[in-house]
């Protein structure tokens, strides 16, 4: 694996735009998420506008522009989801964290996601934390939730 972005792009020095899905893909994954850098870099690197790119990134769901924060949240949303109360945690959880779906607290440690499908629909109302899932979750356990993950960090 690449040790920088630098050196990622620079695999691709002779490489054509069918390559950049392969280069995107690569930077996301050390990186975490596609940085205006290296969006700027891969525009260089490729000879396309950066407008160009983040039109195609962003028509693939895998890419994202926000990097995750320590403890990334999946709240499922999907049908079983929604009947049993999903939208009131994920209610909770912004106003708790001050953020919305797709954003990242401003100390990065906390980041939401509101998903169309966990798989778990027997648990629902369910979440993941780090991939670890959390059955049943209701509005009252959210606070207690968050604290312990602060309290784990310390």
């Amino acid at each position: 694996m690449a040790d920088n972005i630098d050196e990622i792009i620079g695999k691709y020095s002779n490489a054509g735009r069918s390559d950049l899905l392969d280069a995107l893909q690569e930077i996301q994954e050390f990186n975490g998420y596609l940085s205006e850098d290296a969006v700027v870099k891969l525009s260089k690197q490729f000879n396309l506008a950066t407008t160009k790119i983040y039109g195609i990134a962003s028509f693939y769901d895998q890419f994202r522009f926000v990097q995750y924060g320590k403890f990334h949240i999946k709240v499922c949303n999907g049908t079983a989801c929604h009947l049993s109360d999903s939208k009131p945690v994920i209610k909770e959880l912004e106003k708790l964290l001050r953020i919305k779906h797709g954003q990242t607290t401003r100390d990065a440690m906390f980041s939401l996601e509101e998903v169309p499908c966990l798989g778990s629909c027997g648990l629902s109302p369910v979440m993941s934390i780090n991939n670890e899932y959390y059955a049943a979750v209701k509005t009252a356990d959210i606070k207690d939730i968050l604290e312990s993950l602060k309290k784990s960090d310390s």
